[in-house]
């Protein structure tokens, strides 16, 4: 019985040796972000190159509201006021036009690749 018991013992601190000497589980790295600000009246940059996957910032440093909006209507950020931020992941790939809705002159383009 003695035996027995000497020989579970071990057969477990094996098996808990084994664990610990795994590799630890794969992490995703998470997605990079990129920004725009809207100053002047203008996105700078006015044409931002990005991979699918990146976050993408605008930062309204006007003293009025902004908005970013597709002109396919694929992403619409609704009224950004003045000092705030709205962003989104670049899921698709493509050339997105885009412009403020207040402020029609204003536009730039997003390329996803």
């Amino acid at each position: 019985m003695l035996d027995r018991s000497l020989a579970i013992a071990a057969l477990l601190a094996c098996g808990a040796a084994g664990a610990e000497a795994a590799p630890p589980a794969a992490t995703s790295a998470p997605a990079a972000a990129r920004t725009v600000v809207i100053e002047n009246m203008q996105y700078a940059p006015a044409e931002l190159h990005v991979r699918r996957g990146e976050r993408v910032t605008w930062v309204n440093k006007d003293l009025v509201p902004h908005t970013v909006t597709a002109r396919d209507k694929s992403f619409d950020s609704q009224s950004i006021a003045a000092g705030a931020s709205w962003s989104t992941v670049a899921a698709h790939a493509g050339r997105f036009a885009y412009a403020c809705s207040f402020h029609p002159t204003m536009s730039a383009t997003l390329v996803v690749e």
